[in-house]
């Protein structure tokens, strides 16, 4: 591209924004305009207008599927990492449990003996009224599960990916974008033109032509237009886009989704050490002032504004400071 490249993209996303019909129907204004206002179809050879439009595309068509597979490949190799800091993690799990496995003198292994008949034994006898009543106790559903925190009820827990696995599509999320998964189960190879995609900055919808959509609502915050791309892996569409607020996690991708539990959600440190040091000051900063709120505790900043109010009072202890009111 030249060095005007994204030099008209407000122009074309104020125009983007009032085709309903989205990229076919922006297409056809672009022709339309060529068709009554140049000599853009006439002016050449017969098929030369056409061999241009296919070039200029598959130029961008190429670009396009080399920013996604960089990232896919990125990806792949991020969770080969996290897979190998696991198996090692295990194997040295392993080799600790070994290594403190010790030969039981002959007192210790009378004692232990004791304690396994003692338990057969108990075993053996039926269980009292109190016992089985407690056993259905702990086999209700939802009676064996972490403590949930107050205002977390109905929160589900966030996959590996932070994000959410539901029955038609998934996604996963960092800080900076959201990769979204809907698989298609149909019994031929899926191409572009089978596939409705339409990416809007507060809105997304996805699905196959003739069909009712997958998915079709508001999104749960804003996102980059310009940044957002998608492409088919068999019969999934894969679905990228860049957030614009950086410093918090969403709690589901559309506003009909289910909630998930963004305190359960683990950031690969990896993700951190990447960045420089006031870059990563901010963003632990800001992730710190996320978890107080959802909390409904002051964040880093009202805590300095208390410390500060604290010791004014302390140096002045004559003033009344009872009836002043603090925000």
């Amino acid at each position: 591209m030249s060095d005007s490249e994204g030099k008209f993209d407000s122009v074309l996303f104020a125009m983007a924004e009032q085709h309903s019909g989205g990229v076919p129907e922006m297409l056809a204004t672009f022709a339309g305009f060529l068709n009554r206002k140049t000599d853009f179809f006439v002016g050449g050879e017969d098929g030369e207008w056409e061999k241009l439009v296919l070039n200029i595309f598959r130029q961008e068509a190429e670009k396009a599927q080399e920013v996604a597979r960089k990232k896919r490949q990125e990806r792949e190799a991020e969770e080969r990492r996290r897979q190998e800091v696991l198996r090692k993690k295990k194997e040295e799990e392993e080799q600790s449990k070994s290594a403190t496995i010790t030969e039981l003198t002959d007192e210790e292994a009378e004692q232990l003996q004791k304690e396994l008949d003692a338990k057969k034994q108990k075993e053996s006898e039926p269980p009292t009224k109190k016992q089985a009543t407690e056993e259905e106790k702990d086999a209700k559903p939802g009676s064996d599960t972490e403590d949930v925190e107050p205002g977390d009820e109905g929160k589900i827990k966030p996959n590996r990916g932070n994000g959410c696995d539901l029955d038609k599509y998934n996604w996963t999320q960092t800080l900076q974008e959201i990769e979204l998964r809907v698989p298609f189960d149909v019994k031929f190879t899926l191409k572009a033109k089978d596939v409705v995609v339409n990416i809007q900055r507060k809105s997304l919808k996805v699905g196959l032509k003739g069909h009712p959509p997958v998915i079709d609502g508001e999104l749960c915050s804003e996102i980059k237009i310009e940044d957002s791309l998608w492409h088919l892996e068999k019969n999934t569409v894969v679905v990228t886009f860049e957030k614009i607020n950086q410093m918090n996690w969403w709690d589901r991708l559309v506003t009909t989704d289910p909630v998930i539990n963004t305190r359960k959600i683990n950031p690969e440190s990896s993700k951190l050490s990447d960045l420089d040091g006031s870059t990563r000051s901010m963003v632990e900063k800001m992730m710190y002032d996320q978890r107080q709120k959802e909390m409904g505790l002051p964040t880093s900043d009202e805590q300095k504004k208390q410390e500060v109010l604290k010791k004014f009072m302390e140096q002045h202890p004559e003033m009344d400071f009872s009836k002043c009111k603090f925000t």
